[in-house]
């Protein structure tokens, strides 16, 4: 019997696009469950078409609620539409990363295969607030038919920081699930702030997804990680990340990030281990 799964995509873009990575994401997750995506942003009809014939239903408004609050919409929209009665897993999914870089069912039933009511592909080991990083969240009926479930998604609201966010909603959820009686698990624990950093070591570690922002990391110093991974992706893959770093980077500093040269990898890393030390003193 096959997996019944609903995706709850939350997206965001600055102008209002709907960009081919977007397009192969939501593509690739299509090919295993029913998608609803809502954008943090306001998007013309003409821009959420391309993702028509890969979702159940989309939207694009500006709420100001960043991914939790598009989770909520989406997660609205699904209730509403009786979408959850025969699901077999809930994901809640947002387009922080790129990828998948390579199949993404084998993650997928490795994730589900994991004897935990709540799961992703990475857990943050925070000291005091452990939980699964909330770019890729999976959950069974256990979690997603409880009433403090529909409580915490329907009371996400506006806050005035990132930093709230993280400890309202991303580590709130995997305390809800202990806090019920469930239990979380994970593919792999990446700490502090590896998974923006490692992005080959990762990749060769089986997760098919980098961080959007690696682009921009350490001055510019992962762009060889970067070449590795582009260099076995599909070449449609290839060209929709390079084409969506450079529409948010710009194309003259994604050109100059993308080098295998360790000279210039190694003046960033040290320009940027010297500004931590003699700027932020750390």
């Amino acid at each position: 019997m096959s997996v019944k799964r609903v995706f709850l995509f939350a997206a965001y873009d600055p102008r209002g696009g709907v960009d081919d990575a977007l397009v192969q994401y939501v593509r690739a997750l299509s090919k295993f469950g029913r998608v609803v995506l809502v954008m943090d942003n306001d998007a013309q009809a003409c821009e959420l078409q391309k993702l028509a014939p890969y979702v159940v239903h989309s939207d694009g408004a500006r709420h100001g609620e960043y991914d939790f609050g598009s989770y909520k919409r989406a997660y609205m929209y699904a209730r509403a539409a009786r979408m959850l009665r025969d699901c077999d897993v809930l994901y809640l999914v947002n387009d922080s990363v790129y990828g998948p870089l390579r199949p993404i069912g084998e993650m997928l039933d490795a994730m589900e295969n994991l004897d935990a009511d709540a799961f992703g592909p990475v857990a943050k080991p925070h000291h005091d607030h452990p939980h699964i990083q909330s770019w890729f969240i999976g959950c069974r009926p256990s979690v997603f038919n409880a009433p403090w479930f529909d409580e915490f998604m329907t009371s996400v609201t506006q806050q005035p920081d990132k930093g709230i966010i993280t400890k309202l909603y991303e580590q709130g959820f995997s305390r809800r699930v202990t806090e019920n009686g469930g239990t979380w698990k994970c593919l792999m624990t990446v700490p502090n702030r590896g998974i923006y950093n490692r992005v080959w070591d990762l990749y060769r570690r089986g997760l098919p997804f980098f961080k959007k922002v690696a682009f921009t990391r350490r001055r510019g110093a992962l762009g060889g990680q970067i070449l590795r991974v582009l260099d076995n992706v599909t070449p449609t893959m290839r060209r929709a990340i390079i084409h969506s770093a450079r529409r948010v980077y710009g194309a003259q500093y994604v050109d100059k990030t993308l080098t295998r040269n360790p000279l210039k990898i190694m003046y960033r890393n040290v320009r940027h281990s010297l500004h931590k030390l003699l700027v932020e003193g750390i």
